[in-house]
């Protein structure tokens, strides 16, 4: 690790053992989307000891730590998610999940650590005015917790003027800071469809028809939507992940069940992939003389990180670890993030921390995965110096 560019590093890093241990004590008992019950009780437990008005409640284990001081209008919003996995924790760490099949592999622990150790600094030393609204979502995972907390009042209740996210990257350099704007992470829709047939005897094909063979058909005709329909110099991602029919090989099954992962970087792309995969099924399965029934469920729509707020925080990325600790407008991802759903009600920007490259380092959800604990010190010290700038007179 490259020595500390900024006196704020070495006050958040000098505090770090005290957060390392609380991140590593909330990796040791995960827990799942909406079930986050005693990390939730932990974040308001120290809020309050620090000064925050704390409130809970909000997507059931959602908290909202909010701290006001001058005399300023501005208000900024800081999003931290802090649910867990459902995966069986393979790194042999003395703080491994004590819960079997439930894991932190995806780096909340961290993500929420960052934000309590920015919190605790900035009720103590931090010289700001306006309103600072701290915000542990529950649920990024699954079912979404982002949408959630809006429709219960989430904006109403604590108006932000801008909102950020950070997100722990494995690959990235540990501690370099990742910034783009624009549509930064694909929109995610899940889609199931089921082609009922007329099941019958696997010698006497003729006097059945056959769901599994409409299946195949499909599967192959949907690979033609993106490398046919979507303009090549637009991002989209069709995915049949299961396919679910029949049971023994000269039964021929009655239905058939296609899952699939729908993706894209553009709002009207993926309006155009519904259209298109919509129209494709019927049509396919009609010419099999099987029904086609479509699930078409939209999730999480495209992240997109607003101009100003993305360059704000670039300058103070920039200002805390240097030019040559940051990536100023890095390549778009195909994953996807419940925080793009509190981006379409409020300007702000998601950027990225790197977790480490190299030998030692693997990606999120998987099952030998850590957060870097190195990042608290850096993390913390890059909220704290973002509240100091956006929240001024």
């Amino acid at each position: 690790m490259k020595s500390p560019t900024h006196p704020l590093i070495d006050a958040l890093h000098a505090h770090s053992p005290e957060f390392v241990d609380l991140r590593r004590d909330i990796h040791r008992h995960p827990e799942l989307g909406l079930a986050e019950q005693r990390t939730s009780q932990l974040i308001a437990d120290r809020l309050n000891s620090w000064g925050y008005a704390v409130h809970r409640g909000l997507a059931g284990t959602g908290v909202v730590g909010q701290l006001r001081r001058g005399s300023s209008a501005r208000r900024l919003g800081l999003r931290a998610d802090m649910d867990a996995l459902p995966i069986q924790e393979a790194s042999g760490l003395p703080w491994a999940s004590v819960h079997d099949g439930v894991m932190h592999a995806c780096g909340h622990d961290g993500h929420t650590t960052m934000l309590l150790a920015a919190a605790k600094y900035i009720a103590e030393q931090g010289h700001f005015s306006g309103t600072l609204n701290l915000i542990f979502q529950p649920a990024e995972e699954h079912p979404g917790g982002a949408r959630l907390m809006i429709e219960q009042g989430l904006f109403e209740r604590f108006p932000c003027d801008a909102i950020f996210a950070m997100h722990n990257m494995p690959g990235f350099p540990q501690g370099q800071l990742v910034f783009r704007e624009g549509p930064t992470m694909a929109s995610s829709d899940d889609v199931t469809i089921t082609l009922t047939g007329m099941g019958g005897h696997g010698a006497m094909p003729h006097k059945a028809t056959d769901a599994v063979v409409a299946a195949a058909g499909i599967v192959l005709a949907l690979q033609t939507i993106v490398s046919r329909n979507v303009d090549p110099l637009q991002t989209a991602v069709v995915t049949v992940g299961a396919i679910n029919a029949g049971r023994a090989n000269n039964v021929i099954p009655q239905q058939a069940q296609l899952e699939l992962s729908v993706r894209a970087l553009d709002r009207e792309v993926r309006d155009l992939l519904e259209r298109r995969i919509r129209a494709l099924v019927t049509a396919q399965a009609e010419s099999f003389g099987v029904k086609a029934s479509i699930d078409y469920k939209r999730d999480y729509p495209v992240l997109v990180n607003t101009a100003e707020e993305t360059a704000l925080a670039r300058r103070v990325g920039i200002e805390l670890v240097g030019e040559d600790r940051i990536t100023p407008q890095a390549e778009p991802l195909t994953g996807s993030e419940d925080f793009a759903v509190m981006l379409e009600h409020c300007p702000g920007s998601y950027l990225m921390i790197g977790n480490g490259a190299g030998e030692g380092s693997c990606l999120v959800h998987n099952p030998g995965y850590d957060f870097n604990d190195d990042n608290v010190s850096v993390g913390a010290a890059y909220w704290a110096l973002l509240a100091e700038r956006f929240l001024v007179d």
